[in-house]
């Protein structure tokens, strides 16, 4: 059986990456994959060859609309209340009737979308297809998972739809959090089918899977990114000049949109690389400092090393806990994280080998996971059974 699977995302790089990786295994397998999204998502989906249904704006109009209503910004004041609001009020709003439109001239037999992304699901009760909800990170705390399930209800109840009763709402919960790095108190909800689906890097399309990680003898290389939003000149500047004073030699990520003047910094310890696919930084580097985006994180895990976790907003709080309770590296407040503190728990996290041994021990439970292909054959099956 030859499906036509549509991945539903929030428009923002680390909510699409994840998702990637399951897609590229579908379309391996002979399947038809679309992604339903925002335009400007368009540099990123084009490359993978993907059809893109575009549908509704950017996260700058989701924003500004969600500040407008409730007078605060959720990637950097990340409350249950404007949490719910930007995912599933304003973006509701402005996208769901576009992608649904789209969808039911595309015609697709599974619908796959990222944990908070709250447009594909809609679609699929519209039209009445299967749901796959892929978790990029630990759980999400009750408290915004309570606020995002009653913020979408009068979505569906304006449409004449049954409201979900929880998130996530779909059949299936595609789980890429590896066993030791989930809270202990993780449940899977009732009537949902847990599916553990192996995290990866982000690769670029057809590259290999990646090179070792080891040092390379001489001194350990250290990976700086912030990703593609936090990658602020004013936070990482700083922390490059703290981390010159220690004998390492660093990479740092730019963002999407950064240059290596932006941070006025003269040291030939100091590399800068411009927005490429994770897996191509990961290779021979001791560590990675990191505000802790679940991307970057599970991706860094995935291969055994460990992090300096310093959260910056939106969900990365959730990741600097895990980091920290788990023993895989260090996680720094906000209040504590002046540049020379981050440097201190990068020279600490080098010195001690039991955090690398539990990074390791991580990466095993990632290797053990099933991979893309092995999931995206399962749910072919239970789609077609």
């Amino acid at each position: 059986m030859t499906m036509r699977v549509l991945f539903s995302t929030t428009p923002a790089f680390g909510h699409l990456l994840p998702l990637l990786p399951l897609a590229r295994a579908f379309r391996r397998q002979g399947h038809d994959v679309a992604v339903v999204t925002a335009v400007g998502m368009t540099p990123l989906i084009a490359p993978e060859g993907f059809e893109l249904l575009p549908a509704g704006p950017m996260p700058d109009v989701l924003f500004a609309e969600v500040g407008r209503k409730l007078g605060t910004n959720p990637a950097t004041s990340p409350t249950p209340e404007a949490v719910a609001e930007f995912f599933a009020g304003v973006r509701v709003d402005l996208t769901a009737d576009e992608a649904t439109a789209a969808a039911r001239r595309w015609q697709p037999d599974l619908v796959v979308n990222e944990m908070v992304d709250f447009v594909g699901p809609l679609v699929a009760a519209v039209l009445g297809v299967p749901l796959a909800t892929l978790a990029f990170g630990p759980s999400v705390p009750a408290e915004f998972t309570d606020a995002l399930t009653a913020v979408v209800r009068p979505r569906y109840e304006q449409r004449g739809l049954p409201a979900p009763e929880r998130t996530p709402s779909g059949r299936w919960l595609l789980d890429t959090c590896p066993p030791g790095f989930q809270f202990e108190d993780f449940a899977v909800p009732p009537a949902v089918q847990r599916i553990a689906l192996r995290p990866e890097p982000h690769q670029a399309p057809g590259a290999p899977a990646g090179a070792d990680t080891a040092s390379t003898g001489g001194r350990p290389r250290v990976l700086v990114s912030f990703g593609t939003v936090f990658a602020d000149p004013a936070v990482v500047g700083p922390l490059l000049g703290a981390l010159t004073a220690l004998d390492v030699d660093v990479v740092a990520t730019l963002g999407l949109d950064g240059k290596p003047e932006d941070y006025q910094l003269d040291s030939d310890r100091v590399e800068f690389s411009p927005f490429v696919p994770l897996a191509q930084l990961l290779g021979n580097v001791a560590a990675v400092i990191t505000h802790g985006g679940a991307g970057t994180t599970l991706g860094t895990l995935a291969r055994g090393i460990p992090l300096v976790v310093v959260p910056q907003g939106a969900d990365q709080f959730i990741q600097a806990d895990r980091v920290a309770a788990s023993g895989v590296g260090l996680a720094l407040a906000p209040g504590q994280a002046e540049p020379a503190a981050i440097a201190a728990a990068l020279r600490r996290l080098l010195d001690k080998p039991e955090f690398t041994a539990a990074a390791r021990r991580i990466a095993a439970e990632v290797s053990a996971m099933p991979s893309p292909d092995a999931v995206a054959e399962q749910l072919r099956a239970e789609v077609a059974g």
